[in-house]
């Protein structure tokens, strides 16, 4: 018996979840949150159509949200089994869980305190405390190291780039190997290595988030030197919404290159998320995930993920004193999306200026404010008050911690053989339904676009 199940990132980005019965029971690879439109957020308060108890254990590709932050709920709903990742993602969901459940509870606080709920009193998702002891259930595994999933199954790690720690799970299971990409990298993209080839592979399931679109060639750094060099000459802030694990540290060594190159100038730079402190702090614990730029950068004494009049914003004093910084002033704040955390408070201040310059790094997911922002809002809504967007706002091409379409084709090509099924996950509709065409037009292979709930045999 073998069989996949899709319970996330079917027919969305985001809310990664499947299920695979296997000989060794049932193993849950990823726990994600749906994120963007509220019809997606809904689903999270949903019981998953699989009891927690019959979920023998949970893999984790890597520690964003939309791939673990269902963990803290699975667990309080009863799960008890074993939660494996790599050593580098469990250090940073020991950071990311808890604050994603600190978040529900801002938001239900919010809520109860403006009367803007129809549930009385409105409750959190889940609690810090709920994300803390999820995130104490994880054993970190090594690269390459197999580890069982039952009696006649097996799993191993390999790198997948996109951020610290993150892995495709190359799972050994009923005779066949299957591969789960997680989110796969950049080519080229600094500080860690490049993915590791797909190699052997019945079945693959491949993310597809940029399955219909190629990153701006202009190159990331040639993007940063205008854009910053265009907002100085305005005179106000500069605010880049950006993920605190992955993006922020690509921002940091992006802008700290062009800086010491004399290609910006020096900035008064703020690091107002106390999540991305801390997460900059594993990578700097990790440095056997580097590549060889961001080594040699070390060995000479360098500090790759500094810039600028470099400042740490950790404490909310700290943040709101950011407030009375005249511009031109950097602020890298969390959330990448805009749809939480302290950049809210800043774009609040910020954004009816027309001086200040909002920089949106990555991709934005549907019915996010950064979205909006991106499709041209001429006012957004903060804190319950439409905040009218003055701002400049521009999207860096490329940072996205993804692999664009190319990239993910060049990656399927690496597999050994042609493998039996493609699954193409974890994208929009037009980007899923676009990757699988090319799949199947470059590659001759077989691919479907699964719907959520679809359970395929793959025996």
């Amino acid at each position: 018996m073998l069989s996949l199940r899709f319970l996330g990132a079917a027919g969305t980005v985001t809310g990664s979840k499947f299920a695979l019965a296997h000989d060794g029971g049932t193993t849950l690879i990823d726990c994600g949150l749906f994120q963007g439109l509220k019809e997606l957020r809904l689903r999270n308060w949903e019981a998953l159509p699989l009891a927690p108890g019959a979920i023998d254990r949970v893999v984790l590709t890597h520690a964003h949200i939309d791939h673990s932050g269902y963990l803290p709920r699975l667990c309080r709903a009863g799960f008890r089994g074993d939660v494996l990742a790599t050593r580098a993602t469990r250090d940073l969901l020991g950071i990311l869980l808890p604050d994603s459940g600190h978040l529900h509870e801002e938001e239900a606080r919010y809520r109860n305190e403006t009367g803007t709920t129809k549930h009385h009193p409105a409750l959190p998702l889940y609690t810090a405390a709920d994300g803390a002891a999820a995130a104490a259930r994880v054993t970190g595994v090594d690269w390459e190291q197999r580890v069982a999933l039952g009696p006649n199954a097996g799993a191993v790690f390999r790198r997948a780039g996109h951020i610290l720690g993150a892995a495709s799970v190359h799972v050994d299971a009923g005779g066949r190997r299957l591969v789960f990409s997680g989110d796969v990298g950049r080519y080229g993209a600094p500080i860690l290595h490049d993915p590791a080839p797909l190699g052997e592979a019945d079945d693959v399931i491949v993310e597809s988030t940029y399955g219909d679109r190629a990153h701006d060639a202009t190159p990331i750094d040639v993007q940063l030197e205008r854009a910053i060099g265009q907002a100085v000459a305005r005179g106000g802030g500069i605010v880049i919404p950006a993920f605190a694990v992955g993006r922020t540290q690509d921002l940091l060594y992006y802008l700290g290159t062009l800086e010491r190159a004399g290609r910006i100038p020096r900035l008064r730079a703020y690091m107002d998320s106390p999540m991305a402190i801390d997460a900059t702090g594993v990578y700097a614990r990790h440095p056997g995930e580097f590549d060889d730029d961001m080594r040699a950068l070390l060995a000479g004494g360098r500090s790759p993920l500094r810039s600028g009049d470099f400042r740490l914003a950790r404490t909310p004093q700290e943040s709101r004193a950011i407030n009375g910084v005249p511009g031109p002033v950097l602020i890298i704040s969390a959330s990448g999306m805009a749809t939480g955390g302290r950049v809210l408070h800043h774009l609040r201040r910020r954004l009816p200026d027309p001086r200040t310059t909002v920089l949106l790094a990555g991709y934005q997911v549907a019915g996010t404010r950064g979205r909006s922002l991106e499709d041209g809002a001429q006012s957004v809504r903060i804190f319950g008050e439409d905040v009218p967007v003055r701002a400049h706002v521009e999207t860096i091409h490329g940072l996205s911690a993804h692999a664009d379409a190319d990239g993910l084709l060049r990656w399927l090509r690496t597999a050994a053989r042609r493998p039996r099924r493609v699954f193409v996950v974890h994208g929009e509709p037009p980007a899923a339904r676009a990757l699988a065409a090319r799949i199947g037009r470059e590659l001759g292979w077989s691919a479907t676009v699964p719907a959520l709930g679809e359970t395929f045999e793959l025996d």
